[in-house]
């Protein structure tokens, strides 16, 4: 099993090394601890001005009165359905509450450290003029479920924080069985595709030159990227504990592999 697992690792991102080396070669670098409440909060750029939403595309992304179309950051909303694309449990439900919140209404935007996406949308926290925080809510009632895309981190902790009681509570999407959590092991059998929870064991922690794999077995693995392992503290805390892993899946040379940036989408 061991010498199958590291030819995966090596298929999936070659150059392995141990993981001992990388943190011997980070050892002067900062690290951040596990507890997504306690890091990630580096500011985003206050804009003072209100300007009126014109738009709402969906549940994360508007269009205000000066052309920009703004995406919500650090969450994520359930897709609408568009063009060939099948809706996702949950999508129109989060675009309904969006749009009688702030269509026609002025909102301010603070800008996050990386300002725009690639798909040339402005990336941003929203807050209303009784100072509402757009994106916290969202996570709140259970609309949208927690993406933290370094470096922007600001508000990260806030809304891990609502992420988790929206979830105990059973709000919104955390009471759909769209979005039930898949034990690793019935991946393969379940096809999975768009935002996924799954439930596994980790059985190896690999570094490799592109960042770090956490193994869960012979089919799927999740992959830190190199930029991004810093906050993830002692990566090898993880090993043999059984955690849930959120994010979309994507299929490599046979295997699946499960992007994550932040360790708010890892759950003990």
């Amino acid at each position: 099993m061991k010498i199958f697992l590291c030819l995966l690792l090596c298929l999936l991102l070659p150059s392995c090394s141990g993981i001992s080396q990388q943190q011997d070669a980070r050892r002067d670098q900062p690290v951040a601890g596990l507890a997504p409440q306690t890091r990630g909060n580096a500011p985003a750029t206050p804009d003072r001005r209100f300007l009126t939403v014109k738009k709402v595309y969906d549940g994360d992304t508007v269009l205000l009165e000066d052309g920009r179309k703004i995406r919500l950051l650090g969450i994520n909303t359930p897709e609408i359905a568009h063009g060939n694309r099948v809706g996702e449990a949950g999508g129109e439900q989060a675009k309904a509450w969006l749009t009688e919140k702030l269509l026609n209404q002025p909102v301010r935007l603070e800008i996050g450290v990386e300002k725009t996406d690639h798909y040339g949308r402005t990336l941003a926290h929203l807050f209303n003029t009784e100072n509402e925080h757009i994106n916290l809510q969202l996570v709140a009632n259970g609309m949208a479920s927690v993406e933290i895309f370094p470096p922007n981190l600001a508000y990260a902790g806030q809304l891990a924080s609502a992420e988790q009681h929206a979830e105990t509570a059973h709000l919104g999407i955390w009471q759909m069985p769209e979005y039930a959590p898949i034990a690793v092991a019935a991946l393969a059998d379940a096809h999975p595709h768009g935002w996924t929870r799954a439930i596994g064991r980790i059985n190896a922690v690999q570094a490799t030159q592109h960042g770090v794999n956490l193994v869960f077995s012979e089919r799927f693995a999740v992959h830190i990227e190199q930029r991004n392992v810093p906050l993830f503290g002692e990566l090898n805390d993880y090993l043999n504990k059984s955690v849930e892993v959120r994010g979309w899946i994507h299929q490599r040379k046979g295997h699946l592999v499960m992007l994550v940036r932040h360790p708010s989408a890892i759950k003990r």
